[in-house]
């Protein structure tokens, strides 16, 4: 039976963030699913674009709006009023935190916020997975992985503003849409999505690694590495994104009170441990499929960024039956694959989107 697809198909979905990197793959993936797709977000700012790429604006409800205007948004959610909701806004750099602090807080916290509660006019049942990252935990420098019960924190203003970001769901949860108030005075499951270093084709940031890499092979220059030590739970984009899906389909399905406070609540969708690998790793297998070098640029002056950084993934497995499929090696041998198809020839970005989709759908028994 492929699942998936019979939850999705015809529904209404309000994705926040589509025309970005993650928000992109997300919303060909659930346009694949036969969900109606209403899209919240800014324009595209780097160039290329995914978004551009898949040729989205044209296949989905589009909509220009930035989440810190909380009456335009709960005006557009009032007017929807969607089965579920993807949050995935986000100011999403660590090094653009710092250049830029109140942007940030302003759109992760009150983005948030404003989220949360426009969903107050939400009439019907909505489930609704608010994406942060693994960077939300008070990060102790530990070989440990952190788990869903350790604390919010964050050094950087961009981890600070995730951090903050839980906390405000955390908030709204108990106040207005609590486990055990469900089907009495609200109808909305929420529960939190934290991934790791999500990798994959169509990412075109500025000043992250993989991208970085990409424009530089295909100058023929080599590879600067900043950090090549800092450790990172790295995993391919397909791998968080099913775990949101997944994660969506188990709200809808909770029966019980029981089973609805256990599942409204906070998840890791990290890699396999054996993914927990230093960047310099990561650079050095990108280089397996594409041949290049690369230089070591470490500065001891540059501003402070997580050394280790892993993810327990024991909680998904446990109430989600998720787990990731692609490894490591996978993970980048299919990024830098999409990369260098896309390269040489542009106008097949979503025929080879399309293929990944399904590849990795298959591999999860939810044929597309």
């Amino acid at each position: 039976m492929n699942v998936l697809k019979n939850h999705y198909n015809g529904k209404t979905v309000l994705l926040t963030g589509h025309t970005g990197f993650k928000g992109s793959w997300l919303a060909e993936w659930l346009l694949s699913l036969g969900a109606n797709v209403v899209g919240v977000g800014l324009d595209p700012i780097d160039e290329p674009s995914l978004f551009e790429q898949l040729q989205l604006k044209d296949r989905l409800e589009h909509h220009i709006l930035d989440i810190r205007d909380s009456e335009k948004l709960t005006q557009l959610v009032r007017a929807v009023q969607p089965d579920m909701v993807f949050h995935l806004a986000a100011q999403a750099l660590v090094r653009y935190s710092y250049d830029h602090p109140l942007e940030t807080f302003a759109t992760n916290v009150m983005g948030t916020a404003h989220i949360l509660d426009a969903l107050r006019q939400i009439d019907g049942a909505c489930e609704v997975v608010i994406v942060t990252t693994d960077k939300c935990y008070e990060n102790r420098e530990r070989p440990e992985p952190y788990s869903e019960d350790d604390p919010m924190g964050g050094h950087d203003p961009y981890s600070a503003s995730k951090g903050a970001a839980e906390l405000v769901v955390a908030s709204y949860r108990r106040s207005f849409f609590n486990p055990a108030d469900y089907g009495k005075s609200h109808r909305i499951a929420i529960a939190t999505a934290r991934a790791g270093n999500v990798i994959g084709g169509g990412d075109w940031a500025v000043d992250r690694i993989v991208p970085d890499c990409m424009r530089t092979l295909a100058l023929g220059d080599p590879i600067s590495v900043r950090n090549p030590s800092a450790t990172r739970p790295w995993q391919h984009v397909l791998d968080p994104l099913g775990g949101y899906l997944q994660l969506a389909l188990k709200l809808a399905q909770a029966e019980t009170e029981t089973d609805r406070v256990a599942l409204f609540s906070g998840y890791n969708f990290g890699p396999d441990p054996s993914a927990n690998r230093p960047v310099r790793d990561l650079v050095e297998q990108v280089l397996k499929s594409w041949p290049g070098e690369w230089i070591d640029q470490s500065d001891p002056n540059a501003l402070h960024e997580a050394g280790l950084l892993n993810l327990s993934i024991e909680k998904a497995a446990r109430l989600l039956d998720w787990s990731p499929v692609w490894d490591f090696e996978t993970a980048i041998e299919q990024t830098v694959l999409w990369y260098r198809n896309v390269s040489e020839e542009s106008s097949c970005a979503l025929e080879f989107t399309r293929r990944q989709i399904t590849e990795y759908s298959k591999r999860i028994n939810h044929e597309i």
